[in-house]
């Protein structure tokens, strides 16, 4: 009976041209996924072989070198990096995880969460440089200066939207009757948004703050309007400050040998940052959706 039904179903044209459109489309997915794998342990293996040299203790004990002289090292730029992703980390994640408790709670019934979620997704897609621009108009043409400061405004705009829609995502999942059995006991609204709801997503709460800091470590060109760079090494974040995209930026494109190969060390260090960013954000959603 079954050899029937397949030997019928074999002749039928309507289901030969669909088995031909399912193989064709597993095949070209398959050929997708091989071509990006293959591009990107092409990128990692340039990476390691031409930056793993440049990887060694004076990179980050030594300030970047002056035009023509040997040696040096990336601290300055390392520090400033640092500094400026954990301000705009401060910065936007207390912002975007009340934003996105309240489009959570109150954005579905209301005209001002829905304009909130339009802006919001209009930023996710924003070109960096466009924000850059504007820090730097609303802020570094005032003071009349560029710093780490405005640097950290600019990377932690980019971030806030990154927070925004994971927070709310993560809120939306959480079971109404979890919800519900809270309201029952008598729970004010704030107390199950706060100790309710966002407990139980916490950790997904955690992987979107963490993309959003792996997003900003590596973005040169908000950089370029607000924090500019630095050859020395700064801790005053009113001021110009080095960082790491900036420096890769320059060292890349100039005629000294050294400076190109701490720009590769220096790309290898952020590559391998945000893949251990997001490494850990994954690991941890998995561990909640685990349990």
């Amino acid at each position: 009976m079954e050899n029937t039904t397949t030997m019928q179903s074999a002749s039928n044209p309507v289901y030969r041209r669909r088995l031909l459109a399912h193989k064709l489309g597993i095949g070209l997915s398959s050929l997708a996924m091989v071509l990006g794998i293959f591009f990107l342990m092409w990128i990692l293996f340039t990476l390691v072989t031409k930056g793993l040299s440049a990887v060694n203790i004076a990179m980050f004990t030594e300030s970047t070198p002056a035009p023509g002289s040997d040696g040096g090292g990336l601290m300055n730029a390392i520090f400033g990096s640092f500094v400026m992703v954990v301000s705009a980390t401060v910065i936007s994640t207390p912002i975007g995880v009340l934003a996105g408790i309240y489009l959570a709670e109150y954005g579905d019934k209301s005209w001002f969460g829905f304009v909130t979620r339009f802006v919001t997704d209009i930023m996710l897609s924003a070109p960096s440089i466009v924000i850059g621009l504007f820090v730097y108009a609303i802020y570094v043409a005032n003071v009349k200066h560029f710093s780490g400061w405005a640097g950290s405004i600019a990377i932690s705009l980019i971030a806030i939207p990154v927070v925004v829609r994971t927070t709310d995502n993560m809120l939306g999942l959480v079971p109404t009757s979890l919800r519900e059995a809270a309201f029952a006991l008598g729970a004010p609204r704030w107390k199950v948004a706060l100790l309710i709801r966002l407990r139980a997503v916490k950790a997904g709460v955690m992987t979107g703050i963490l993309l959003a800091v792996a997003r900003i470590s590596g973005e040169t060109a908000p950089l370029l309007h607000t924090a500019l760079s630095n050859s020395f090494f700064s801790a005053d974040m009113n001021k110009p400050m080095a960082n790491l995209p900036m420096v890769i930026y320059q060292f890349a494109m100039s005629p000294y040998d050294n400076w190109r190969e701490l720009a590769w060390g220096g790309a290898l260090l952020i590559t391998f940052s945000v893949l251990g960013l997001n490494i850990l954000s994954r690991t941890l959603f998995n561990q909640k959706t685990q349990h």
